[in-house]
This record gives C-alpha cells, structure tokens and sequence, in this order.
C-alpha cells in the first residue's frame, strides 16, 4: 500500500513538471474603440494579447525545449488513447461545415489536455506566443497535428490574426484557449469575436472534462489531467456570429454571449457525471436536437 501510494506521488510530481509544456498562451486587453481604425485596434489588442516579442532564452532553456516538448508529447500519446470521449452538440460543427464554412473554437484552459487528444490531426490552428513555454507547447502540439501562428516582432499581434484568418479562408479550423495564460480563470478575452468579425466565420464554443483526474489546484486554471481509462464528455454550444460592420456595442454584445455560453457548457459538462442517467439523457435530447 505504500508503495503504490509512493508510486502515485511521484507519478503527479512527474505529471505536474510535464503539463506545463501543454498550455497556449493569450493576454487580455480590454475591448476596441471604435473611433480608431481597425488595423491600429487590432495592432493593439494582439499586441497585448500575444507576446509577439522573440525571447532571449538562455543556454539552459535552449536545452530544455526538445526534451520538455518530447516529454509532453510521450504523455499524451500514452494517456490520449485510453479515454473514452462523448461528444454532445456536434450537430452545431456539422451546421457549419455544411455550410462551407469553418469554426473558431474557444475553450477554457482548465480542459486543454482532454481537447488537445480530441481534436488531435485535424490541422487546427492555434494561437502560440513565441516565449519559452509557447516554443515547447508548440513542439507538442505540431506534433500531434496542429498548426501554430505566432506574431510578429515587427508587426505586433496582428500578424498573428492575419495567420488565423488566412488559414480559414484555406479551409483550416482555428482555436483560442480563452482565459490563458495566467486567468483570470473563466475570464474570456476577446480574440474570437474580432477574428470572427473580420472573417465572417463563427465562434464555436465547448468544454471538456474526464469523469476521473488529477486537478492542479495550486494552478491557476485548475488544470485537469485526466486518468487512464476515464470517461470524458465534450459539449458544443450554437454558433456565435458577428456581422463585418459590427460595432462596439455589438462587439460588447457578442462577447458576453460567448463568455455566457462557455460557462454554461462548462457548467453542464463539469456536472455531467454526477448527474443521474435519466438527466443525462434529457440532455443529450436537447444537446442532439
């Protein structure tokens, strides 16, 4: 018995180092003035949000990055085949896709290991920062089918969206861990409504969560390492649209909705199995309809 409890401490101890390397990271700015133009909103907004700076990194982090990228990845694919996923709401993606169109996805940073394996291979875009935890986060997540885009020190964070935005028009899904990096928790930026704006591609909002896991709850987001073999539920909520001409009101507007409806997924899903199997199943009714 103590031994295996040994094995336990030292196996979150292991996991804790590990989980750093898979987080994205984005600032908060308030929302844009309409009176200004929307390059030099768009310039300061990203700015602020991606650290768009190249890091000067020292002998030592520059060794770190290969061996924490690899660790990371050797992590998910030995924990990501084991979880067993129910997806409820899909039908909102589908809606979209029929459309031929393509999503901005924005979910919690608490659920980023369970959504990474998920969503693995399908060549979706994620915002990075190019700091030393972005490169190592990067090299886990390219490797395991996403895309990255990153700013520029020239251009600020609008290079960043002009990536993302290009990449949709391609035909390529794009996603924001809203609340990252450092909260606040379940506080959500604004980066998917301004790119939704200058697209026209909608905002899809979800929440994932295992049955059984590890929280980290000296972390910030209360980040969540799933167990081996547990069950994990993902909710998907209608699409968010935002018209070209939209504003400040409207972008106000369509930012509550997308903070309203993230909590609400995550409310569901974060429940979902503690719920009785009758309530699960008039969920699934309304989530499937």
């Amino acid at each position: 018995m103590r031994r295996d409890t040994c094995r336990k401490r030292l196996g979150l101890r292991a996991a804790e180092f590990i989980v750093g390397a898979l987080r994205v990271h984005l600032y908060y700015t308030p929302m844009p003035d309409p009176a200004e133009s929307t390059e030099t909103r768009e310039e300061q907004h990203l700015g602020a949000h991606y650290d768009t700076r190249l890091p000067e990194l020292t002998r030592w982090q520059r060794m770190q990055l290969p061996l924490i990228g690899w660790a990371g990845y050797a992590l998910a694919r030995v924990l990501g085949p084991t979880l067993r996923y129910e997806v409820l709401g899909w039908r909102h993606a589908q809606g979209v896709y029929a459309a031929g169109q393509r999503g901005i996805y924005a979910f919690w940073h608490r659920s980023i290991f369970a959504t990474m394996w998920w969503w693995r291979g399908r060549g979706i875009v994620v915002m990075n920062t190019t700091n030393f935890d972005g490169q190592w986060t990067r090299r886990v997540i390219e490797r395991l089918g996403y895309g990255t885009a990153q700013g520029s020190s020239t251009r600020g964070g609008l290079r960043g969206l002009a990536v993302m935005a290009r990449r949709l028009e391609e035909g390529r899904d794009v996603a924001f861990t809203i609340d990252g990096p450092r909260g606040p928790r379940y506080v959500a930026k604004p980066g998917p409504v301004m790119l939704a704006r200058r697209t026209g591609f909608p905002i899809l909002v979800f929440h994932t969560t295992a049955e059984r896991g590890y929280t980290f709850e000296r972390s910030w987001d209360l980040f969540q390492l799933p167990y081996p073999f547990s069950r994990a539920v993902m909710i998907l909520a209608p699409p968010i649209r935002v018209v070209a001409d939209a504003d400040r009101a409207t972008l106000e507007t369509k930012h509550a909705t997308m903070q309203a409806e993230l909590e609400r997924v995550r409310d569901v899903a974060e429940s979902w199995f503690a719920l009785s199997e009758a309530e699960r199943e008039r969920h699934r009714a309304l989530l499937n309809a």
